[in-house]
């Protein structure tokens, strides 16, 4: 999928809770790009199962709903309830539903003048040949840490050592699946966020882009 002059494609990867969300929607809105936050197409999937009352562990069922998922209409707030995100960990397993939703992902990169996805598998699968690729991390601790602290400002009870473990589960489960798991491609720059802020974040993968928007 090569990338045109008229678009430009910007993949970033990345565990739960790295800040690549954060550090994606910033850089969309600083160049002017389309964002897709890839994991909000699984939830979309499974929330229309749930809502649905279909079972979430039939593919061809999966399949079909994933093919009808509407990028454009995706609700941060409402996907990210907790029941959701489990659903959706169940369907992310099934090849079928992957290759689907990867489909849709890849149409969406082609999107002029430019996008900016992520996700656990951009720079690897949907994305191979983006001009920037970035994989943004930060230990289980500080990430487990990130999401108990939004909870607790949302005014919402967390439990650390759940949360923490939460965090581990996911990570195994996504490193640990056969189709597709989550890594950093050959070429992509690493941006460890443990002890970083998102501006020192921004900063550093604004570089990375502004010298491969030059080359372009």
């Amino acid at each position: 999928m090569p990338t045109s002059s008229d678009h430009f494609v910007i993949a970033i990867d990345g565990p739960a809770a790295a800040g690549k969300g954060t550090l994606s929607r910033r850089i969309a809105e600083t160049y002017g790009f389309h964002h897709l936050d890839t994991g909000l197409t699984y939830r979309a999937t499974a929330k229309a199962l749930l809502d649905a009352g279909l079972p979430l562990d039939d593919e061809l069922t999966a399949e079909k709903m994933a093919r009808e998922v509407e990028l454009a209409g995706l609700d941060r707030d409402i996907l990210s309830k907790h029941e959701i995100g489990e659903a959706a960990s169940k369907i992310a397993v099934m090849p079928s539903v992957r290759r689907a939703l990867v489909e849709a992902q890849r149409k969406f990169s082609q999107r002029t003048p430019g996008t900016v996805l992520d996700g656990r598998d951009i720079g690897t699968v949907v994305c191979p040949q983006a001009p920037v690729k970035l994989y943004v991390t930060a230990s289980a601790e500080v990430r487990a840490k990130r999401r108990f602290d939004e909870i607790k400002a949302k005014g919402i009870a967390a439990d650390f050592a759940a949360i923490f473990e939460d965090v581990k589960r996911r990570d195994e489960r996504d490193m640990g699946r056969a189709d597709s798991p989550l890594k950093p491609a050959e070429d992509a720059h690493l941006l460890d966020t443990s002890e970083m802020s998102i501006e020192a974040a921004f900063q550093a993968a604004k570089s990375v882009i502004d010298a491969a928007l030059n080359r372009n």
